[in-house]
């Protein structure tokens, strides 16, 4: 077995790569464009020498805030063209520009565009000062020139309303000073006018009123043009006021309340005369200001069009620069502070490549100095990576969703492309809904190089990321739909004529007694004529359930035989034998033998109960099978494997953490100190329980953890294969889902001998189709899907307990790092 499973070819995706622990001494002269080489490559994940170092104490601490503070700048200067409405068009000028001259621009252009946003902020101040005056002395002189008929008319109201109390001097009421001609003077008849926004109006009036205790008369009217706001380049609604006041505490009191509610208060004559002039003198004032606003704009668009052009070019760059220093900051200076020392991983393939970079560094920084690249050894265990490409790199990311896979062990991503989206259209076997998810991911794949390009949401980002996954789920939907027969729920005589018949040409007893079979089987998938038929129900639910059941025995099956690789990969023969022979005798002995069991039921014909069949195997394993035996000798076969089954839960229990107890003692017999723990003998025991890097061997702890291992796995058995008939439930809900729209809204509308009820029918199973059978019924059946790969399957090997190799790499940089 071993040397069969060694010839076997080695599979890209089936262990990680290879890592080594390198070291890099490197020359200060050439230490930037060494790490900026590297960072090109993207093979090498840095280690953090200084990890115990605050970020204030590194080295390049000064470089780094630079280029934070350039990059700062540059979203500076995005917000502002973004909010100009100007489209930056990517520029190739000034791409060999360096990073102080870089600096230095970055610096003027803020300065520059600093100074024309404040400049532009006051003129528009003004501006729109200007305005609120001209519409204040527009709106105030009607109120002025009706004042007395308002005030008339509100006698009633206010004979009621003013009254006086304490400080108050008793003054006329206000109709009767307008009423009555007399000086402008601090006891008559006085006005304030302004402007306030629309949403302050009623708390503006409200609190006027309670503080002149009634003694005001407030009119309001909508401005004609809406202002915009300088802050927030919004146009604001706003509304004109006057209010008329007698006595000086109440304009004090007024001049507070409208300073407190942001209210522009502007003065207007009552001289009519005054007021025509005042308001041509604000015209032509505007129309000035209006032209330096539209001069200014011009300007700064022009400013801001001449850095949008190469600011892409500019944000890489400072981007990249920041993202070196960072690494910059992770090396140690050696004693002599002229080199630099680093520590990371890389993988083995890659080691020519580091080193022709790290040449090429050397030869275009001048340095005298030659960089030292060696291999080194490490304690601790080494990332993981794989080589994925657009295809198998949303596998790798489900299967890394659950745990990164641990350094080399078996991926279950090999397997996931096949298995997932298989079990997937086992539930959502539908060739018709499957045509429609194919659609949907040929759309996504043709418009690949554009969608790559755009910046999308997360919903569609991950819809495309995952478009080869929708793809495979959408063929073997189709494939899995047509076994089921079904199209929208309609069945179709694709592979030929039905092998039953009606018994008279009616067909109305297809429901009751049931259809005469009069030719050979249907050649593929399910008769169309069990459509509607009596037993039709029965038939899918025992067809669906088996098949269910065959599913999970196998790929249960795969991640048990998967364990074994690992064994075998580590050396580690005590797993192959204490537990993955135990695991698949326990498994099969009870499982595979009901499996094998559906398969003889299927091919004979036979009406045997499986039910009774494996429970009486535990409960009467001797009695005699009567009209339940399937074949010759199943009774002392099922007497056997019940024993094996038995067998197999102490076989798992008990021998290996003795075993390991009797390795251990022989291993530091006679011993006053510890050996060095190899990567091989670490990787032969157990995690969490005998790799340990000392001379104490807990026993307890390891036979505790094994007793755990194995209860699990007795009693996952049950519970994992009962969780695959998920497989048959959904299939079943999908199936009625789709007859019920079918039937009950798009057949029932079709009667209708109206047009309007059969686009209304149409629509809404279109509506239903769309929304509850592609989009809810497809997530459920990927959800499912996925636990049962990453409980069902890969809880048989897979411990998940590594971490990602990540290099630094600018291909990875973002546009969020800083």
């Amino acid at each position: 077995m071993n040397r069969f499973v060694d010839n076997l070819p080695p599979m890209d995706l089936m262990r990680s790569e290879k890592m080594t622990f390198v070291q890099l001494i490197i020359p200060a002269e050439s230490s930037h464009r060494a790490i900026t080489y590297l960072g090109e490559l993207g093979l090498v994940q840095f280690r953090d020498l200084n990890a115990e170092k605050s970020p204030f104490q590194r080295t390049f601490v000064n470089q780094v805030k630079r280029c934070a503070e350039m990059s700062r700048k540059l979203r500076f200067f995005k917000d502002q063209i973004n909010k100009a409405g100007l489209m930056s068009s990517p520029s190739v000028l000034q791409s060999d520009i360096h990073l102080e001259d870089l600096e230095i621009q970055l610096a003027e252009h803020e300065h520059e565009l600093i100074e024309m946003n404040s400049n532009s902020e006051k003129l528009r101040q003004s501006y729109n000062e200007l305005l609120e005056f001209k519409i204040v002395l527009e709106k105030a002189c009607s109120f002025l020139v009706s004042s007395h008929g308002a005030v008339i008319s509100e006698e009633r109201e206010l004979k009621e309303n003013v009254f006086s109390i304490g400080n108050y001097v008793e003054t006329p009421f206000l109709y009767e000073q307008e009423m009555t001609p007399a000086p402008s003077n601090h006891s008559g008849l006085r006005f304030i006018s302004g402007i306030i926004c629309k949403s302050k109006v009623l708390r503006f009036e409200r609190m006027l009123f309670r503080a002149t205790r009634g003694n005001m008369l407030f009119n309001q009217a909508p401005a004609d043009e809406q202002i915009i706001d300088p802050i927030s380049n919004e146009m604001v609604e706003k509304i004109v006021f006057v209010v008329f006041f007698s006595g000086e505490q109440a304009r004090t009191k007024i001049l507070k309340i409208c300073e407190a509610f942001g209210a522009n208060c502007y003065p207007v004559p009552e001289d009519i005369s005054k007021q025509r002039q005042i308001t041509s003198e604000v015209s032509a004032r505007l129309a000035d200001l209006e032209t330096t606003l539209e001069a200014g704009i011009r300007h700064r668009n022009k400013a801001l069009a001449s850095v949008g052009g190469p600011l892409t070019i500019w944000m890489e760059m400072v981007r990249r620069e920041k993202s070196v220093y960072d690494t910059l900051n992770m090396l140690n200076f050696d004693v002599t502070k002229k080199c630099l020392v680093g520590e990371g991983w890389c993988p083995v393939f890659a080691k020519t490549q580091i080193q022709e970079a790290l040449q090429r560094a050397t030869f275009d920084s001048n340095s005298e100095v030659d960089i030292i690249f060696h291999s080194m050894d490490a304690l601790e265990s080494p990332p993981t990576y794989f080589r994925t490409n657009n295809f198998t790199g949303p596998y790798q990311e489900i299967v890394d969703a659950y745990g990164v896979a641990r350094y080399q062990e078996a991926n279950p991503a090999v397997y996931t492309v096949i298995t997932f989206p298989f079990l997937f259209a086992v539930m959502f076997g539908d060739w018709g809904h499957g045509i429609c998810l194919l659609l949907g991911a040929l759309v996504l794949i043709a418009r690949e190089s554009k969608l790559s390009t755009q910046r999308l949401g997360s919903f569609m980002e991950m819809l495309f990321g995952g478009r080869y996954v929708l793809l495979l789920m959408s063929l073997f939907s189709i494939y899995c739909g047509l076994i089921y027969n079904e199209f929208f729920s309609v069945p179709y005589h694709i592979f030929g004529a039905s092998a039953y018949k009606c018994r008279d040409n009616t067909c109305r007893d297809a429901r009751t007694t049931g259809l005469v079979k009069y030719r050979e089987p249907y050649p593929f998938g399910v008769d169309p004529s069990w459509r509607g038929s009596r037993s039709e129900l029965p038939f899918l639910n025992s067809l669906k359930m088996k098949m269910s059941i065959l599913f999970g025995v196998v790929h249960m099956n795969l991640g048990i035989i998967l364990s074994y690789f690992n064994a075998h990969f580590f050396g580690s023969s005590l797993d192959i034998r204490y537990q993955f022979v135990p695991q698949m005798i326990f498994l099969n002995c009870l499982f595979g033998y009901l499996s094998l069991l559906i398969i003889v039921k299927w091919c004979t014909g036979s009406q045997a109960d499986l039910y009774h069949v494996m429970i009486y195997m535990f409960l009467s394993p001797f009695d005699n099978l009567g009209e339940n035996q399937l074949f010759w000798g199943q009774r002392p076969l099922q007497v056997v494997l019940l024993l094996l089954s038995v067998i197999a839960v102490p076989w798992m229990l008990f021998p290996k953490p003795f075993m390991l107890k009797k390795l251990h003692n022989e291993r530091f017999q006679g011993r006053t100190y510890g050996v060095l723990n190899s990567f091989e003998v670490d990787l032969e025991m157990e995690p969490g329980s005998t790799r340990q890097h000392d001379d104490e061997f807990n026993f307890t702890e390891v036979f505790v953890h094994q007793m755990i291992h194995s209860i699990e796995f007795v009693l996952g058995s049950v519970s994992n294969t009962a969780s695959y008939l998920r497989l048959w439930a959904l299939s079943l809900a999908h199936s009625e889902l789709s007859t019920v729209f079918y039937e009950k809204v798009l057949l029932l509308a079709w009667g209708y001998d109206n047009l309007i009820i059969r686009l209304l029918g149409l629509a809404v199973f279109s509506f239903a189709t769309a929304f509850i059978l592609l989009m809810m019924e497809s997530l459920s059946a990927f959800l499912h899907a996925l636990r049962l790969h990453w409980v069902e399957f890969q809880n048989k090997f897979y411990h998940g307990d590594g971490y990602k190799f990540r290099p630094f790499s600018f291909a990875s940089l973002t546009e969020d790092e800083n």
